[in-house]
C-alpha cells in the first residue's frame, strides 16, 4: 500500500526528478530491503557468477553507483550500474526522460551522463558483500577514440566489479551504434578484453538489427571470448505507441520493447547454438515476461522501466512468480528451461 502511494506520487513529478528522489529514498534507513529471493529452482550460474535468482537490475537506474548497497538488498539476483565513461560528462540537455503511461514505457535521451569512472569505481569499491554487481561501460561523447575509452574504463573497473558490459548500443550517443559492425566490434572487444583480468565481459546490443546483423554479431561474440550478450538496449522504433510523448527523440524502453527484444534474443540464441550465456532485457514487467525470455534463450533477465509503474518490489514479485512457473512445468532449475521455446520466436 505504501509503495503504491509512493509510486503514484513520484509519477506526478518530472520523470528525472522522481528518479533522483527514488535513489535518495533508497539510501535512507526507511527503505524496505528484504534481500534477494532464494530458491533451489532459481539459483543459477551466469558466466561463472553465482546468482541467487536470475532477475537482475538493468544499467541506467543507478548510473553513478550512489545506491548500489541498498539495491543489492532489494530482491535482485544481480545488479548492473552505470554507464561509466572515462571522464565525467553532463549528458544531453533536460528534459531528457519522458514517461509514456498509456504504453507502460519511457523514452530517454540521457547521453551517458555520469560522474566518471574514477568516482564511480571508488563507490563500487566500498559496496558491501552480496549479489554480483557489474558496470556498464561507455565512451565520452567528444572522444576521438571511443574504442580506447572502453578499454580505459575497463582498466579502472576490473578490480571493483564482478562483471562488465560493453555498451555499443545506446542510441543517445552519436554514431555509437556504428561500433556494432563486425570489424569495429572485433577491434573494440579485443582492446577491452586485454584489460579485464578475470572479470567476465558482456556485450549489450540493440534491438534494431536485421537477422544478418545479429548473425554477424553472434560470430564476433563467439570468436572474441566475451562471457555473454545482453539483448537488448532501447529501441528507436515508435511502432504502435499511443502515449502523448511518443515522438520525443531517444531510446524507447518498457512494454513495447518486449516483442522486438525477445525476437533478437531468440535469434541470437539460435545463431550461437545456445553455447553463449544471454541476458534478456526489454519489456520485462511480470513473471510471465521473465519466463518467456528464459524459454526464448535467456539465462537471466533484467528490468528497469517496469519499476517506474510497479515499484521496487517488482523484482521480488517476478522472482517468486518465476519460481512457481518453473515448479508448475516440472523444471528442477531455471537453467533447464533456457531455450526450450526458442522456435516460437524465430
Amino acid at each position: 500500500m505504501i509503495e503504491r502511494l509512493a509510486v503514484g506520487v513520484l509519477n506526478r513529478l518530472d520523470a528525472e526528478r522522481a528518479h533522483g528522489l527514488a535513489l535518495a529514498a533508497l539510501r535512507t534507513p526507511f527503505a524496505p530491503l528484504p534481500g534477494p529471493v532464494e530458491s533451489p529452482r532459481l539459483a543459477t550460474t551466469l558466466a561463472g557468477l553465482a546468482l541467487p535468482n536470475p532477475v537482475g537490475l538493468a544499467a541506467g537506474f543507478d548510473k553513478n553507483a550512489t545506491a548500489v548497497g541498498p539495491l543489492m538488498r532489494a530482491g535482485f539476483g544481480f545488479v548492473e550500474v552505470g554507464a561509466a565513461t572515462p571522464r565525467p560528462q553532463p549528458g544531453n540537455p533536460r528534459p531528457r526522460l519522458f514517461r509514456l503511461r498509456r504504453d507502460r514505457a519511457a523514452i530517454n535521451r540521457f547521453g551517458f551522463n555520469n560522474d566518471g569512472i574514477e568516482v564511480i569505481a571508488e563507490r563500487l569499491a566500498d559496496r558491501p558483500e552480496g549479489v554480483p554487481v557489474g558496470l556498464n561501460i561507455g565512451a565520452n561523447k567528444d572522444s576521438a577514440d571511443r574504442a580506447r575509452d572502453f578499454a580505459a574504463v575497463m582498466r579502472v573497473a576490473r578490480t571493483v566489479v564482478d562483471f562488465a558490459t560493453v555498451n555499443v548500443s545506446s542510441p543517445n550517443t552519436e554514431k555509437l551504434r556504428d561500433l556494432q559492425g563486425p570489424e569495429a566490434l572485433r577491434a573494440l572487444l579485443a582492446g577491452v578484453l586485454a584489460e579485464t583480468g578475470q572479470v567476465p565481459v558482456f556485450l549489450k546490443i540493440a534491438p534494431d538489427l536485421s537477422d544478418a546483423e545479429i548473425a554477424a554479431i553472434a560470430g564476433v561474440a563467439l570468436e572474441s571470448g566475451v562471457a555473454g550478450v545482453i539483448a537488448t538496449n532501447t529501441t528507436l522504433s515508435r511502432e504502435g505507441l499511443v502515449g502523448r510523448r511518443r515522438n520525443e527523440a531517444g531510446g524507447l524502453s518498457g512494454r513495447p520493447l518486449f516483442r522486438p527484444s525477445t525476437r533478437v534474443l531468440a535469434r541470437l540464441y539460435h545463431e550461437t547454438g545456445g553455447v553463449l550465456p544471454l541476458i534478456g532485457v526489454g519489456g520485462v514487467s511480470s513473471a510471465a515476461d521473465a519466463y518467456s525470455k528464459i524459454r526464448a534463450g535467456a539465462s537471466a533477465v533484467q528490468l528497469y522501466t517496469a519499476m517506474v509503474y510497479g515499484g521496487l518490489s517488482l523484482a521480488r514479485r517476478i522472482a517468486r512468480g518465476l519460481d512457481e512457473m518453473l515448479a508448475h512445468d516440472g523444471f528442477a532449475n531455471v537453467s533447464d528451461a533456457v531455450g526450450t521455446r526458442v522456435d516460437d520466436w524465430l
